[in-house]
């Protein structure tokens, strides 16, 4: 998904939902718009020559660094909603992963495994010992192998639209990658935003897209009891009408040691676009919470974890 201000509902936005199409056209946002001045940079992350974007580095002291994960077949601009709010108290880094945007493809299969180890290799080389991670889709999956692979990096961590087994998808969701139209409709969506991006070109589009499709229905490798094994705090966010079953989210919270829910109203799996200045605000929120200065619960009554109060 692509980031924008936030904008009026468009005539266009307007008639495609009378007519019934599954997404509304994106707003005016291109992908390829540049991103502000001193945010652009790139390292070699083992071998991945990685394109990333750094924010709140020019700050007074040392800002707690945060590692902001994009969706799938989108890039860094999809956190442009939210990378300068919290560039006023942490030093931002938001990557592009292999085959995503400006950084190149890479011969094999991609995986969420592989990924992870990229973002941890990523880590390596911009110095960060750890971080505050905040992953969204399936950059929510590569931040939860990211703290199961590599758990000394992650201090706390944020899963926006994430689930973990095939079951916690809604058949919505689970139709975009199993259903030739649904599928076009994918594809329509992402090529604009790396064909002028990829210095792999335009022409190896198809090639990332079909990578991406079996790593989507080989599903994310994790199940929820492996989830018990992050201690950090937790927090799991997603829209009220996302492709997670919020049930999904419930159970994934009550599998956590130390987590937390946050079901946004009114959004849909696109949710730090849509409502952008509430999603900032729960991770400000989240993100600076004082673990030991959490404020009593007076009426805990087991929605969060049944049989645990």
């Amino acid at each position: 998904m692509r980031a924008t201000a936030p904008t009026q509902e468009s005539a266009g936005q307007e008639d495609s939902r009378k007519s019934g199409s599954a997404f509304p056209p994106l707003p005016d946002a291109a992908a390829w718009q540049p991103p502000p001045p001193g945010t652009a940079h790139r390292l070699l992350a083992g071998a991945l020559p990685t394109y990333y974007e750094r924010w709140g580095s020019g700050g007074d002291g040392e800002r707690p660094p945060v590692l902001l994960l994009h969706g799938g077949g989108t890039g860094a601009f999809s956190w442009w909603g939210q990378a300068p709010a919290l560039a006023e108290r942490y030093d931002v880094h938001v990557p592009e992963r292999r085959g995503h945007a400006r950084t190149p493809d890479v011969d094999g299969p991609m995986s969420y495994e592989a990924m992870a180890d990229d973002t941890a290799a990523f880590m390596a080389a911009a110095g960060l010992r750890a971080a505050r991670v905040v992953g969204w889709s399936d950059g929510a999956t590569v931040a939860l192998h990211l703290a199961l692979r590599h758990p000394e990096l992650v201090e706390r961590l944020v899963v926006i639209g994430g689930g973990v087994t095939r079951e916690g998808a809604t058949p919505a969701a689970d139709a975009l990658i199993h259903d030739d139209a649904s599928r076009e409709l994918l594809a329509g969506m992402f090529a604009p935003q790396y064909e002028p991006l990829s210095p792999d070109g335009p022409g190896h589009f198809p090639v990332v897209f079909a990578k991406l499709l079996r790593m989507w229905r080989a599903g994310t490798g994790i199940e929820l009891a492996d989830l018990a094994r992050i201690t950090v705090p937790v927090l799991v966010m997603q829209g009220d009408d996302d492709g997670v079953r919020v049930e999904h989210s419930a159970e994934m919270v009550a599998a956590l040691p130390d987590a937390q829910l946050a079901v946004v109203p009114g959004t849909s799996h696109a949710l730090p676009l849509e409502k952008p200045a509430l999603v900032t605000r729960l991770l400000l929120d989240f993100l600076g919470e004082d673990r030991e200065a959490r404020p009593v619960k007076m009426m805990p009554l087991g929605a969060k974890a049944p049989g645990r109060g």
